[in-house]
């Protein structure tokens, strides 16, 4: 899937997204301007005649219609996964709640692309399930964590950092089966 930016599609293997699997976008904090890197995918993801759900699960700030649809997002195909108020559900933390949702959404095949933000965790044994989920309901999924989440291995196909500079965004790819690694600017 084409990511929109030539200098990104250059580096990444196949020219562009993954169509299935788990990427890991780490940033130094929420809200930075990460989501315009997946704009032009997520707007040709929702516009097409089959097109799945792209679904946000716990989202840090509230997503804005008319801004999505002003970049082409078919809000019809858009749907939006909030926390559940309190400390706990059912006996669980629910800081395990959006894992657990962003794992069933991406193994329910119902999905072309699924986001999620984490701001704790997840565990690499997570991450493993959630990148076998993504590869089972061949979808494409986003897990979005905080930069010192860099340090740890993981098992998603694809991880980036993104920086905020004065001129925009540092992008440096940590892992990219078959990509190049370095950053772009």
């Amino acid at each position: 899937l084409a990511t929109g930016y030539v200098a990104l599609d250059a580096c990444l293997p196949g020219k562009g997204w993954p169509r299935t699997g788990l990427i890991e976008i780490l940033v130094s904090r929420f809200g930075i301007g990460e989501l315009y890197l997946l704009l032009p995918m997520l707007a040709a993801l929702t516009s097409r005649p089959t097109a799945r759900w792209c679904v946000w699960i716990a989202p840090p700030l509230e997503p804005y219609a008319p801004a999505l649809a002003a970049q082409g997002v078919t809000l019809d195909r858009v749907l939006v996964v909030r926390l559940p108020a309190g400390d706990s559900l059912a006996g669980r933390s629910v800081a395990s709640e959006p894992l657990w949702a962003f794992e069933q959404t991406l193994g329910s095949g119902a999905s072309d692309i699924a986001l999620a933000w984490a701001a704790r965790g997840p565990r690499p044994r997570e991450i493993r399930r959630l990148q076998l989920a993504a590869e089972r309901g061949k979808t494409l999924g986003v897990l979005f964590r905080p930069l010192r989440a860099a340090r740890e291995s993981s098992p998603a196909i694809l991880r980036m950092t993104v920086e905020p500079r004065s001129t925009g965004v540092r992008l440096t790819l940590l892992k990219s089966r078959g990509g190049t690694r370095g950053s772009l600017d």
